[in-house]
């Protein structure tokens, strides 16, 4: 946008040093230090830290008189200059990640299509700063590997700064007896974006509910996954090519997974989509999940016998079966434990160009002579996380 412009300079009242003067748009308020201000057409608090742009129709809460703005004891002044031209991003039109079910079939698209520049950032352009300045807090209470260390890459990539809890669960305040919201509300003090993952199902919209700061769900219980979904639908557009007319495959503990879970709901936003479900007795697909994919005209069928399913499918979706949602029952474990095993047998039997998928990590339900077959996407499939999460954290911190 280019126009006649202002010189916005902020200083604070409580004795810090004034800050940096800068050149922006009169529509336009800028200020260095940490302010906060409420979108008129969003419900939640938007939190704007050092070197943000905020547009005047944001700061509502914010008492003018001539040209100075005051909130929190901060002040920006604004002061006539000649013309200076920028572009702010358009703003991300969710304020959490908490759900597949938040997601339209063009939210998706163009997510993917961010996903695509991250890839080519991660390969081409490192250094970047696009992120620079911003904070995650990571608080996973439940052991991650991929998730946890594919967002703390995705935000140095970009080139923010990451603070994590690996097990909040046992050296976190939560030991103690703290309850979440009064983590959230701690947390969410030195950091600009929450990533989390907890035990229980409905714990990430708790803390999106709390939360003045963008809250991403990295898999809460049984519950949901929205950023595997995310990743493994890129996965699948980039290996298969298409995500109208696929046939997929969910094979392990369709009870317990919170990936499948959230892949279903992706996937009912396609068309002439049908999903074969396979699993063990113990951990069949619950009700609601069906439910939903009636709803949404999505075909679904499910089958006991994995090798017709994989001859037939594009995708073989694999999960392992979770012995940690069991509890004391190991009997039920014992008898869904190694019923559906991908093998060498399985590969003979599947099309040239299906995919054998897996959230990861495996036990023993893909065995390790599949891996060279190129048909193997799992590991590529972790990989596009890193892309996935570089996108959403860009989108959510800065807009589109």
């Amino acid at each position: 946008m280019a126009a006649s412009t202002s010189l916005f300079s902020s200083s604070m009242h409580s004795g810090m040093p004034a800050s940096r003067t800068v050149k922006c748009s009169e529509n336009f308020l800028f200020c260095q230090w940490r302010m906060s201000c409420k979108q008129p057409s969003y419900s939640k608090l938007v939190y704007q830290n050092q070197s943000r742009f905020l547009g005047n129709e944001r700061s509502l809460k914010w008492k003018q008189t001539d040209n100075v703005f005051q909130k929190e004891g901060i002040q920006c002044q604004a002061l006539k200059t000649e013309n200076m031209t920028f572009s702010v991003g358009k703003k991300f039109q969710l304020d959490d990640v908490i759900e597949a079910q938040q997601f339209d079939r063009d939210t998706l698209s163009a997510i993917f299509e961010v996903a695509r520049d991250m890839e080519e950032i991660e390969k081409n352009s490192p250094g970047s700063q696009i992120l620079r300045g911003y904070l995650m807090a990571t608080l996973f209470y439940e052991p991650s590997t991929r998730t946890r260390l594919s967002f703390e890459s995705a935000m140095k990539r970009l080139g923010g700064e990451v603070l994590t809890t690996e097990n909040a669960r046992e050296f976190s305040s939560a030991s103690k007896g703290e309850t979440l919201e009064d983590t959230i509300r701690t947390v969410e003090g030195y950091s600009d974006i929450i990533v989390m993952r907890h035990f229980e199902s409905g714990a990430a919209r708790r803390a999106a509910a709390t939360a003045g700061i963008p809250v991403i769900n990295a898999g809460d219980g049984p519950g949901q996954h929205p950023t595997q979904a995310l990743l493994d639908v890129y996965t699948i557009e980039r290996e298969i090519g298409k995500l109208d007319g696929i046939r997929v495959g969910l094979v392990g503990d369709l009870a317990n997974g919170r990936t499948v879970r959230s892949l279903a709901y992706l996937l009912a936003k396609y068309t002439d989509v049908k999903v074969y479900f396979v699993s063990p007795g113990v951990v069949k697909m619950k009700d609601d999940i069906k439910d939903y994919l009636t709803s949404k005209g999505v075909e679904w069928e499910e089958s006991a016998d994995l090798m017709e399913i994989a001859s037939k499918c594009d995708v073989v979706y694999q999960t392992r079966i979770q012995r940690e949602r069991f509890g004391e029952r190991i009997d039920l474990y014992e008898e869904a434990r190694g019923k559906y095993i991908v093998n060498r047998a399985v590969l003979e039997v599947m099309q040239k160009h299906a995919v054998i998928m897996h959230p990861l990590p495996r036990l023993d339900e893909i065995t390790v002579d599949v891996d060279s077959d190129p048909r193997a996407a799992y590991f590529r499939q972790a990989k596009n996380g890193l892309y996935i999460r570089m996108a959403l954290l860009k989108l959510l911190l800065i807009g589109w």
